[in-house]
């Protein structure tokens, strides 16, 4: 009989030229990220880092902690960054499945008929089911069982999968804490703009008040024939300017209102402030540690930091296609054609079991081209990463100067203040007495009125850059 097997030294061969062939990957480009970061900022050896506190003990205003916590529980977008943590954990338990074998339990039944020309056909025209039985031409057909597939995870391509998973996940973990940290922050910002805004409008009613007092001296000044009727005119245009700035501070409140209404997640309605405390805010003291600490403090740069941790292992992922895989199948059940017959063992009995090696030989474009998306990737997240760390400490400088600035800005302006509120007063006097005209009495209540929203703005700037700051040195998400 002739022989039409490959002789086993022939497979061998084929088998190992096959190996060798999968096993042939293109060279990988990769970069290292670079986790250096200065001592200090300009010189500063401070360790105190006043980012790791508690957002409920670095914000003491009872109504503004209110507002915080209730956006953290309503703020929509907050709510669906957590159902994407979700999801990130769902596909760690789905990628956990792949490396386990899969196994399934089915039943069927139908008929069949086959061809008496071919080699199945052949064999049972010539088979009887019992002696002197024939096998019908149409042949019902019953089975149970249960089958089983498993590919053997030899290069852990697929437990690399599930590892790029969890990063995936602490990454999505860390992107909901920066949410946090930019929220508190947001909240805390427009609650300080909301206070400037309605100390700014106090102060613009007041000087209606007082540009309608000195209109009536200008009046009488003019009913004296001391002044014409160009100083009322004028006078009277002031106070139209002034309560039209009254408006926009107004419009300004409302959408200020609205904006916080639309952080905590509700509907368009007053906002609880006791805007007298404002004028005695003052920025907190602020530690800013050292710039080391910002890589354990903020979570944007451990969120970038897990990315390319995911990033490198998605490349042994890749790299891992070249190989050959290894998939194992088997079945073992009952099968008749009579469904009585299912129970008459171990005649019914059926069972299989297969191994196959596969691995790409010929057109391996598209896993050489995932391959080298992978490798561009894994340096995309590197530069992502030393992007987000040079970020954070640039940030944290341009608070700090901030800070420091304002602070002497907001010094200067208080002076500025203070002495045009006195020459307020004095112009007045000396146009009652016919030794200055009325437009420096108009001149120096505007400028007074401009001081003074200026000083106000610039409390509020101060408020603000100490927000910031909180939230550049990582603070916030820890609750």
């Amino acid at each position: 009989m002739r022989n039409n097997r490959i002789p086993n030294g022939l497979g061998v061969v084929v088998a190992l030229t096959l190996l060798n062939a999968a096993c042939t990957v293109p060279r990988m480009v990769s970069k290292t990220e670079n986790r250096s970061v200065p001592a200090s900022y300009n010189g500063s050896p401070d360790s105190t880092n006043s980012g790791k506190m508690r957002w409920q003990a670095f914000f003491t205003d009872p109504n503004l902690t209110a507002l915080i916590d209730t956006a953290l529980a309503n703020n929509q977008e907050l709510n669906m960054t957590l159902q994407e943590i979700q999801i990130s954990n769902n596909e760690i338990l789905a990628r956990k499945g792949e490396y386990l074998p899969f196994v399934t339990v089915g039943g069927g039944s139908g008929v069949e008929k086959v061809s008496r020309y071919t080699s199945q056909g052949a064999a049972d025209a010539v088979t009887d089911i019992k002696p002197g039985k024939e096998t019908p031409d149409v042949l019902p057909n019953s089975y149970i069982g249960a089958f089983a597939s498993w590919e053997v995870d030899i290069w852990h391509k697929l437990r690399n999968a599930r590892k790029s998973a969890v990063a995936s996940y602490l990454a999505s973990i860390e992107g909901r804490n920066f949410q946090v940290t930019n929220l508190v922050a947001e909240v805390a910002n427009s609650y300080y703009e909301l206070l400037a805004l309605d100390n700014q409008l106090e102060i613009i009613q007041r000087n209606i008040e007082i540009l309608n007092n000195a209109l009536s001296i200008i009046r009488q000044e003019k009913e004296a024939a001391k002044v014409t009727e160009l100083a009322v005119r004028r006078f009277e245009a002031e106070v139209y300017k002034t309560q039209n700035l009254q408006y926009d501070i107004q419009q300004r409140i409302v959408e200020t209102e609205n904006r916080i209404n639309f952080l905590v997640g509700r509907f368009p309605q007053h906002v609880q402030r006791n805007s007298r405390i404002f004028g005695d805010l003052a920025p907190a003291k602020i530690s800013a540690g050292t710039p080391a600490q910002l890589l354990e403090n903020r979570p944007d740069i451990r969120r970038a930091e897990r990315r390319l941790e995911a990033a490198k292992i998605d490349v042994g992922v890749a790299r891992a296609n070249f190989y050959p895989s290894l998939h194992l199948s088997a079945s073992l059940g009952v099968m008749a054609f009579n469904p009585i017959y299912l129970v008459n063992t171990p005649a019914s009995l059926i069972g299989s079991l297969i191994g196959d090696l596969v691995g790409p030989v010929v057109n391996r474009n598209a896993i050489t081209a995932t391959y080298k998306s992978a490798n561009a990737r894994q340096i995309q997240a590197v530069y992502d990463y030393e992007r987000t760390v040079l970020n954070a400490y640039i940030e944290v400088v341009n608070q700090w100067s901030s800070i420091n600035n304002l602070e002497k800005s907001y010094s200067t302006k208080n002076n500025q203040v203070q002495a045009l509120t006195q020459s307020t007063g004095i112009s007045l006097r000396l146009f009652t007495s016919a030794r200055a005209d009325y437009m420096e009495v108009l001149l120096t209540q505007r400028d007074v009125l401009e001081a003074r929203m200026d000083l106000i703005e610039t409390r509020m700037r101060q408020m603000n850059a100490m927000v910031n700051i909180y939230r550049a040195l990582g603070g916030g998400w820890n609750r």
